[in-house]
């Protein structure tokens, strides 16, 4: 089974895509358009990156290993989310998925 089909099979997960170290679209599964997925992968690609600038700053801050790098991240709205590990992104319902088993999944 590929990764993605994998995170699809997780209560919640109502769509998942992977993308490349330029922030495109290698490939998604779900109830989405082409254009969205790869909208979401650029997304994910620079939210990526303004993460990881994030975490070198709460490192040189703080003096506290332990930040980077970066496993993963959350957007969360009202009702959707999106959850990002590596380079593999998934579209989540809030109410009925578990992000602990979401990451996880996508760290796996």
């Amino acid at each position: 089974m590929s990764k993605l089909k994998e995170l699809m099979s997780i209560n919640g997960v109502v769509a998942a895509g992977e993308f490349n170290a330029d922030g495109s679209l290698v490939a998604f599964e779900g109830n989405i358009t082409e254009e969205e997925a790869a909208m979401a992968a650029q997304m994910s690609h620079a939210n990526k990156i303004m993460a990881q600038m994030q975490v070198d700053g709460f490192t040189a801050m703080s003096g506290e290993d332990g930040w980077t790098p970066v496993q993963g991240f959350a957007v969360s709205g009202p009702k959707l989310s999106i959850c990002v590990g590596g380079n593999i992104g998934v579209f989540i319902e809030n109410s009925s998925a578990s992000f602990n088993e979401v990451f996880k999944a996508l760290q796996s």
